[in-house]
């Protein structure tokens, strides 16, 4: 849930990687600084803005925007920084001094998660004079870190805020920061969006001139290749869904006066027959098609350069993250590392159903996954049967699980299969064959109160393991590696007890590294009724089928989600199988 934070207001971070953004309605530059324990910031060096973007812990962007996007590894701040200001000016403007907050929309700040959730969020209100601000701080309390909402300015702009901060030959360091920035001499005009990933999409049409320059894979923030692309995928992601938004609204606003319009035509006798009507009735109607068309030019332009990014975009993403049929599966071999982030499918809106973007996810998995075997509609409209359901969604399933075999380095990653009913043999085939399977799949009432029984008291070592600081005593065989528990046709073959220690793996296996996937049809667990209820809800929902079942964050759309198929008659996971089995045999 997110922390709306007021002036003075603190709020714990637990994430160590975090992104600050900043939304304007006018262009500021934004940076920070980096202070001991009592604010103070030692020197120039300790500051990063346009001209120096980069300091150990902290990014910032590189011109003055209305949006920024500020990427922080709190791990990587020096032990002897206690605070990140972070800090937003408005530019100067030559010939007629700084321009004040006041005068404009209030800034607002958001802190984001690595998987997109917003942490807390603070709207910079009350500010008049003040030219410059110091909008949150990040600070340091006994090895953890807080985020303070702090919303200070300063009518004397930057120079005044840097001597506040005990900075030396503060107005030296204020003209270079503006003039860093490209804006001394510049009015304060609104830019053209940089990236999907920086900026979010205008409400108006750019002119002619202003063409957004050509889309870069990976232009974003982040401290490798592999965090900028999946913060530039995050970046399209909320663009899309925000630029939707936008065209949906401008719609309804366009239905609404039109409605409201013919009511008025209606209502007045004067109007309500005749060629004086008609004509009033068709200048409604052609105001709506004007306002329409004219939000759906603006959707349009906005959607052709999310696609633009997108096809630069896929191309680069690692194989974690790629689709099946992409090119660098063929040359791939097992990592030294894990990856960062997988992807679980892709996901689009009716207004632009060509345009996908990939649902990823961070890893390791903080969430159980679900394949709903439920009823599900083949192409045509037609409902599939039980069976043909039930063989889909453990498909699904299979291939989740080689994808993740494949991209955690040797012994690091093992999967598990309870199949009460052996119903899973035929869609299992591909792992079995291959030896991917850490022991046989579970068949049975017994089998499965054993492999539940011994994971939950797996989870039970870890925790007291990691409780008392020595996690590193697990040996492998107790198993320390990442763990994948498929479990098909939930709940056949689950008595009351092996009930109860699934519901314990979902909640509390994912901080040890027992993951849980579980492949059922929510309907087959209706005599639980509300017991199951909890389970359900912690669980991510997928489907082997197209189905619009996802909201996104920031506006709640309903999208739809799609799985990623093996192409027809492909090897690729014979292929990736082998090359786990390859590499495990030598790590052995």
């Amino acid at each position: 849930m997110t922390a709306e934070l007021v002036r003075g207001q603190n709020h714990p971070l637990s994430q160590i990687r975090l992104e600050i953004r900043i939304s304007a309605r006018t262009p500021v530059l934004a940076g920070a600084t980096l202070g001991d324990e009592h604010g103070t910031v030692p020197g120039a060096q300790w500051v990063a803005h346009p001209g120096v973007p980069v300091l150990p812990g902290i990014e910032v962007s590189r011109q003055a925007a209305e949006d920024h996007r500020l990427a922080v590894d709190l791990a990587a701040v020096p032990e002897s920084v206690h605070r990140l200001s972070v800090l937003l000016a408005l530019p100067a403007v030559r010939g007629g001094g700084p321009p004040r907050f006041g005068a404009v929309a209030a800034p607002r700040t958001a802190v984001i998660a690595p998987d997109g959730t917003e942490i807390a969020r603070f709207t910079l209100t009350g500010l008049d004079a003040e030219s410059a601000v110091v909008a949150l701080e990040l600070y340091r309390r006994r090895d953890a870190w807080k985020v303070r909402a702090v919303g200070q300015g300063y009518a004397g702009g930057l120079a005044a805020l840097f001597a506040d901060q005990g900075l030396p030959e503060a107005d030296e360091l204020a003209t270079r920061v503006e003039q860093a920035a490209g804006r001394v001499d510049a009015p304060a005009a609104p830019q053209p969006r940089e990236t999907s990933a920086t900026a979010a999409p205008r409400a108006a049409p750019e002119t002619p001139e202003a063409q957004p320059p050509q889309p870069v894979a990976g232009d974003a923030a982040g401290w490798s290749m592999e965090e900028r692309l999946y913060n530039q995928v995050w970046g399209m992601f909320e663009d899309l869904a925000r630029c939707t938004a936008a065209y949906r609204s401008a719609v309804d606003f366009a239905e609404s006066r039109l409605e409201k319009e013919l009511d008025q035509v209606l209502a007045d006798p004067r109007t309500r027959l005749g060629t004086v009507g008609d004509a009033a009735r068709e200048a409604a109607r052609s105001r709506h098609t004007q306002l329409v068309d004219r939000a759906r030019a603006v959707l349009d332009r906005d959607l052709a350069q999310l696609a633009a990014e997108a096809e630069v975009v896929e191309p680069a993403l690692p194989p974690a993250c790629a689709r099946w049929d992409s090119p660098v599966w063929h040359g791939h071999r097992v990592p030294d590392e894990p990856p960062m982030a997988l992807r679980l499918g892709d996901l689009h809106l009716p207004e632009s159903a060509s345009l996908r973007i990939p649902m990823l996810v961070r890893l390791p998995l903080e969430r159980p996954l679900w394949i709903d075997s439920g009823p599900v509609a083949e192409p045509g409209g037609v409902v599939a049967d039980s069976a043909t359901s039930r063989r889909l969604a453990l498909g699904t399933a299979v291939s989740l699980a080689v994808r993740l075999l494949a991209v955690h380095p040797a012994g690091q990653f093992s999967v598990r299969v309870v199949d009460p009913a052996g119903a899973g043999a035929d869609a299992l085939l591909p792992l079995t064959r291959a030896g991917a399977l850490e022991g046989r799949p579970a068949i049975g009432a017994a089998d499965v109160a054993e492999v539940m029984g011994r994971l939950a008291h797996h989870v039970d070592l870890a925790q007291m393991a990691v409780r008392g600081g020595a996690a590193e005593a697990l040996s492998h065989d107790a198993g320390s590696a990442q763990q994948l528990l498929i479990v098909n046709d939930f709940p056949y073959g689950f008595h009351d007890r092996a009930v109860t220690r699934l519901r314990y793996l979902a909640d509390e296996g994912p901080a040890v590294g027992v993951h849980l996937l579980l492949v059922a049809d929510r309907a087959d667990a209706e005599s639980y009724g509300p017991l199951l209820d909890p389970l359900w809800r912690s669980l991510i929902r997928l489907t082997p089928v197209p189905d619009d079942h996802l909201a996104d964050p920031w506006v709640g759309h309903a999208w739809t989600y799609e799985p990623m198929p093996v192409p027809p008659g492909s090897g690729i996971l014979r292929q990736v199988l082998t090359e786990v089995a390859d590499a495990r045999t030598k790590r052995e």
